[in-house]
């Protein structure tokens, strides 16, 4: 087996920055040393950054039954492309995955991709979905054990989005209750239904900005609220999904100021975009939850910089083009593909370069690649329990090699998803994935 050696980089790993070689054979880190001189292969990567793999933490997939959109195939391309080799995959397909013959069928699916590993959240919007949860997790057979091992966790929508998964409300003390019995995280995409409902009796505008005030900001802050009270009501490990608004900023710094056991992720379009962006991108700017104000997107990358946001993940939704823009704006599917892009966007913030070319002269929060290493590894990491291995010895040498000063333009049709759109098309990025090395 051929021995391959690393020469001349920097790794940020485990908090730690150092200047070392690394000796990869059989997939495994066999040693980390500053010059190192026996192997077979040498790969110069000398100016460059060496760091973990990264995790996506919350993707759309779209396999099966929505193949037209995107597929494993695809999509895990694009992901190691933007150097995420780990990716938690959402129950919004078709069928949901809601059963553990669905869960089975996503897994046997998932076997085929060999350089991304894919975890996939289980859904529950009914009581049989919460008892087969419950058998799953209690069960000591075989095939429970193996389909538990690539269980992220378990994902809720408190309303309806793409694939109208929306939990009965009888069942959100069972599915807490569950969760924190079993110890799995609980994800929650957190809009509050009334608030939404009320919002769009109220609206008289058709177009695409109108999405934002239809899912309101106080929706997600009403419904994060309600999640956290259940949280703390049975213990249970809380995940806030792509968190949005200033409110909802608030209502986990002061859970986690209480010592409740609650997370949450941001996601790339609520850092990099607002709702000015309307003009420019149109229905490919539309997601749930919506866009938001200046004030909103000041208000996460300052959760960033004070440590109450845990997670970067991208909520990598893709639809078509033609679904995207046609018939009427409101009526569009909701959700955005940035699975590829996440990173290079970090890491221009991290080179002190703010890629949106329609805010030329915004200032580019304070954030390192230390930071993007946390974020986009460490956390997703411990919060889901997906047991990945950072750059050590004997380590599994799942590895990405980042130039942090090549200077590149997003160009969505040499992008990797299947839908071939991005709302980041034709961004100037600092910083390029120069490589992945993946063990699986």
């Amino acid at each position: 087996m051929t021995r391959t050696l690393l020469h001349g980089g920097t790794i940020i790993s485990d908090g730690i920055e150092s200047k070392d070689d690394v000796l990869i054979e059989h997939g495994k880190v066999l040693e980390i040393a500053r010059y190192i001189e026996d192997a077979d292969e040498t790969i110069d990567v000398t100016g460059k950054i060496l760091t973990p793999g990264f995790i996506d933490c919350h993707v759309h997939f779209r396999e099966p039954g929505l193949e037209h959109k995107a597929t494993m195939k695809t999509e895990a391309a694009s992901a190691v492309a933007g150097g995420v080799t780990t990716v938690c995959e959402m129950p919004n397909t078709i069928p949901p995955t809601n059963t553990a013959a669905a869960l089975a069928d996503k897994i046997r699916r998932a076997a085929e991709i060999k350089d991304c590993d894919l975890h996939f959240f289980f859904g529950i919007t009914e009581d049989a979905h919460l008892a087969t949860l419950i058998e799953l997790m209690s069960s000591s057979a075989e095939e429970s054990i193996r389909l538990r091992n690539r269980l992220a966790g378990v994902k809720i929508y408190l309303d309806h989005s793409t694939g109208d998964q929306k939990i009965a409300d009888a069942l959100l003390d069972g599915v807490f209750a569950a969760c924190a019995a079993h110890d799995l995280t609980l994800v929650a995409h957190c809009e509050d239904p009334a608030t939404n409902a009320q919002a769009a009796l109220q609206n008289t505008r058709t177009n695409i900005a109108a999405h934002s005030l239809v899912r309101p900001a106080q929706s997600e802050v009403i419904a994060i609220e309600r999640a956290i009270e259940l949280a703390q009501d049975h213990d249970t490990r809380l995940h806030i999904a792509h968190l949005s608004t200033e409110g909802g900023i608030n209502a986990v710094r002061d859970a986690k100021l209480e010592g409740i056991n609650v997370t949450c992720e941001v996601a790339p379009h609520h850092l990099f975009l607002t709702t000015d962006d309307y003009e420019r991108l149109g229905t490919l700017g539309k997601m749930n939850p919506p866009l938001r104000s200046q004030k909103h997107r000041f208000a996460l990358w300052q959760g960033i910089i004070d440590g109450i946001v845990d997670c970067i993940s991208t909520d990598h939704a893709p639809h078509t083009l033609e679904e995207k823009q046609a018939g009427e704006p409101l009526k569009a599917p909701s959700g955005v593909p940035g699975v590829e892009t996440m990173i290079p966007l970090l890491l221009s913030v991290a080179a002190k370069h703010w890629p949106n070319p329609g805010e030329q002269n915004a200032a580019c929060p304070k954030l390192s690649i230390n930071d993007i290493v946390r974020l986009c590894f460490e956390n997703p990491n411990r919060i889901f329990k997906l047991g990945k291995q950072s750059i050590a010895k004997e380590h599994t040498a799942d590895i990405v090699v980042i130039n942090p000063e090549a200077e590149w333009t997003i160009d969505a049709k040499k992008l990797h998803s299947l839908c071939g759109w991005s709302p980041f098309d034709g961004w100037t990025v600092k910083g390029r994935i120069d490589r992945v090395l993946s063990a699986r």
